[in-house]
């Protein structure tokens, strides 16, 4: 049937009203009466046997409910990362014991008293050396530290290559720093059950792990995940501490409330990336790629998380948008004593695109090509769909159109120039120009969800989905999409998502799936829908559903008899109606893109500014051109902040350097330039709306374009590599060895 398509175009976000006001509902703001704290004691050490945990004097304190260790908590279910840590402790951050009192102050102080006698062991921190022969063993049981290991092409890769550049490249251990860290309330129903608020990315899979662990059935777990302050894929996980707090709750029968502290969120959440990546691409002497080599490490911290099956994504995008006929890709994720590897904004994807793009820089420096020209030359052009020499099939892209955008509105020559000028005057800031042309995957390895219409008596219509918001403006892009088909208007619509005891099903938020999968979902939930109405008022009209239009002020009648036509109110008098369905897409979609980083050097002190920054993001059709921009700019802030400031540091015994914001740089206002963004559409043929992700495309633009332009702005000092972040003291002590050597 022809359905009528979406409002497309700027559409202000309606939950910014409410956020913005104090009107919002977070985890930390749902208080239940009666309701205890916890406080959980955690690792002081990487690596250590549990020879004992002294409760004893914390559980006499005033206003304390509880202290509880492994043995005290009873579980259905084991987990690889210990729930509590009964025996050992495998990195700082590790959950020992948990304090409960009458108020979070009590907790504390009870927590504070918990003695634990640790036996310290040697600690394995430098990933570079876990599958080393004699290498100290996290899990000894185990035999060794390799958590996840895979081996795709073949040797001679390199074949025919008339020159080979080389290089190993660190993609650093970041934290995720969201402004609302992990939080959980849990109560008793009353009914055997248990009620849950928390952060997350996916309450049905919390509420999953969650009602395992209490050996209860799904039915009488319910997670609601209110609003979220950020999450970047942290999140995405069921963490042990959700739980925990459940079985307390359970246990005491009284609500539990547990909210980490800010150097508790930046030891014990996941941590993203951790790759070192040794690297080797091959081309002629025109510059076109013959193939590349590389053997990838990657951390996968003290238990396996989302590390291994991310480094299979950067095997899979290992070749960007280029045509490289050869790839050989040897990896290991292996396990050390630091907190756990999982996702982070990209999850694999911005790992494979700053390997391939800083080792196109290297390239287009030995060969004394453009970097422009030199990526020009080798864009994967013609037919899509189009499949890689990793096996991915690229649904739709023009990566030339990209890069030309890219350069028209960066001013690619004049930057060019201006750099010339810079060099030949000596002057003491240079000028770098960066290009970062990447293609990333959306909807990663989750292509369903299932999607709900409702028309109620009042003439408001309920969308119901399974993904989860954590500030990507869903409510706002779901009711765009349904007033367009729905013919309503938007203020009329509310959205319902991450209650599952409102929502049937759901696969959470990651990977950009929400707009391309949830927004499918529920499109084909609204052309359901209208055709209920159609049904319901050809039963009211006693007319043929043949004989039933609906009229351009939205309502349904008998074709040239608009004075009968009835209205969604009215059709949904006395029963609402009501409309589900389901969308699967066939593949992965493949958002692409081009950006350009304009940097400033201080050659003399070392220090690097980012002054403009362009971003041409491909996101197939635009629903929203405002929360595309959106982000975009979130994202690029954080490419900056891996590229130029952020790095999770350990010492070589595991403890954390860099645990509070004192310590780990996040960049603030003054640090991001305004971006420029530059709207460029191909759709994907791979669902009815035409779009793909968007989320994470600005992080993996950005990076390796920031680090591309810092070291463009001295390579003509004979600097070829710097590892990020690019901090001052970094970038000057390159430059001397750079001077050393001339």
């Amino acid at each position: 049937m022809a359905v009528r398509a979406a409002v497309h175009g700027t559409v202000k976000r309606r939950e910014d009203p409410r956020l913005i006001t104090g009107a919002g509902l977070y985890t930390d703001d749902v208080r239940p009466e009666r309701c205890l704290h916890a406080v959980f004691v955690r690792s002081t050490h990487a690596n250590a046997r549990l020879a004992g945990v002294d409760a004893s004097s914390a559980r006499g304190m005033p206003g304390v409910a509880g202290v509880f260790t492994a043995g005290d908590v009873l579980f259905t279910s084991d987990t690889a990362r210990p729930r509590l840590c009964g025996e050992s402790v495998k990195f700082v951050g590790d959950a020992i014991a948990v304090a409960v009192g009458e108020t979070r102050e009590q907790a504390v102080d009870a927590a504070a008293e918990v003695v634990v006698d640790y036996e310290p062991l040697a600690a394995l921190v430098d990933s570079t050396t876990a599958a080393d022969a004699g290498a100290t063993l996290v899990h000894p049981d185990k035999g060794d530290n390799i958590a996840f290991e895979f081996d795709i092409g073949e040797d001679g890769a390199l074949e025919g290559a008339d020159v080979v550049v080389r290089g190993r490249f660190i993609n650093q251990r970041l934290a995720p720093v969201p402004i609302e860290c992990n939080a959980v309330v849990a109560e008793p129903d009353g009914e055997g059950g248990i009620r849950m608020w928390t952060s997350t990315q996916v309450p049905f899979n919390v509420r999953s792990q969650v009602a395992e662990a209490l050996g209860l059935p799904e039915s009488k777990v319910r997670v609601i995940s209110p609003d979220v302050g950020g999450a970047f894929g942290a999140k995405l996980m069921a963490y042990p501490e959700q739980s925990v707090i459940a079985a307390l709750a359970r246990d005491l029968d009284r609500p539990v409330r547990w909210f980490e502290f800010r150097t508790e969120n930046m030891t014990a959440m996941t941590h993203g990336r951790g790759l070192v990546q040794d690297v080797a691409l091959g081309a002629r002497s025109d510059g076109t790629l013959v193939g590349m080599d590389a053997d990838v490490i990657a951390d996968a911290g003290a238990y396996a998380g989302l590390s291994p099956p991310q480094l299979v994504l950067t095997a899979m995008l290992a070749s960007g948008v280029y045509q490289i006929p050869k790839i050989r890709f040897r990896s290991k994720c292996v396990f050390t004593n630091t907190a756990v590897m999982s996702a982070y904004r990209g999850a694999g994807r911005p790992e494979a695109i700053a390997m391939i793009e800083r080792a196109m820089d290297m390239l287009a420096a030995e060969l004394r090509i453009d970097p422009a020209e030199l990526r020009r030359r080798n864009l994967i052009r013609g037919e899509f769909p189009y499949t890689t020499a990793t096996f991915c099939t690229y649904d739709s892209g023009d990566y030339e159109r990209a890069l030309d955008l890219a350069l028209e509105a960066a001013g690619y020559e004049k930057l060019r120039a201006e750099q010339r000028d810079r060099r030949d005057r000596g002057d003491r800031l240079q000028l770098g120009i960066g290009l970062s042309a990447y293609v990333e995957m959306t909807a990663v390895l989750n292509t369903s969800e299932v999607g709900v219409a409702r028309a109620e008596p009042d003439g408001s219509i309920v969308l119901q989905v399974g993904t989860t918001s954590s500030g990507q403006g869903h409510e706002t892009a779901y009711a765009q999409l349904a007033a367009g088909l729905l013919d309503v208007p938007i203020e009329s619509i509310k959205v319902v998502t991450s209650d599952t005891a409102v929502v049937g099903s759901g696969s959470g938020t990651s990977g950009s799936r929400s707009l391309q999968i949830g927004g499918s979902a529920l499109r084909a939930a609204c052309i359901a829908l209208i055709d209920q109405a159609k049904e319901e008022a050809a039963r009211r009209l006693e007319a043929s559903v043949e004989d039933i239009v609906r009229f351009d002020d939205g309502r349904f009648g008998v074709k040239g008899v608009p004075a009968t036509a009835l209205t969604w109110a009215q059709l949904a008098e006395g029963s609402p109606l009501s409309a589900q369905a389901g969308f699967e897409q066939s593949d992965q979609t493949y958002p692409f893109g081009c950006h350009v980083a304009v940097a400033e050097v201080d050659v003399e002190t070392g220090e690097a500014r980012l002054v403009r920054h362009i971003a041409v993001d491909d996101c197939g059709t635009v629903l929203n051109q405002m929360l595309v921009d959106g982000q975009v700019h979130g994202g690029v802030a954080q490419g900056v902040a891996q590229a130029l400031y952020e790095e999770f540091v350990y010492d070589a015994h595991g403890n954390p350097l860099t645990a509070t914001l004192v310590d780990y740089g996040i960049p603030g206002i003054g640090e991001i330039p305004s971006i420029e963004t530059v709207a460029m559409e191909t759709p994907t043929p791979l669902n009815p709306l035409g779009a793909k992700g968007i989320g994470e495309s600005g992080t993996i633009g950005a990076t390796p374009a920031v680090q591309n332009a810092v070291i463009d702005a001295v390579s003509h000092l004979g600097v070829r590599h710097i590892d990020m972040p690019l901090h001052p003291m970094r970038v000057w002590e390159a430059i001397q060895a750079a001077r050393t050597k001339r």
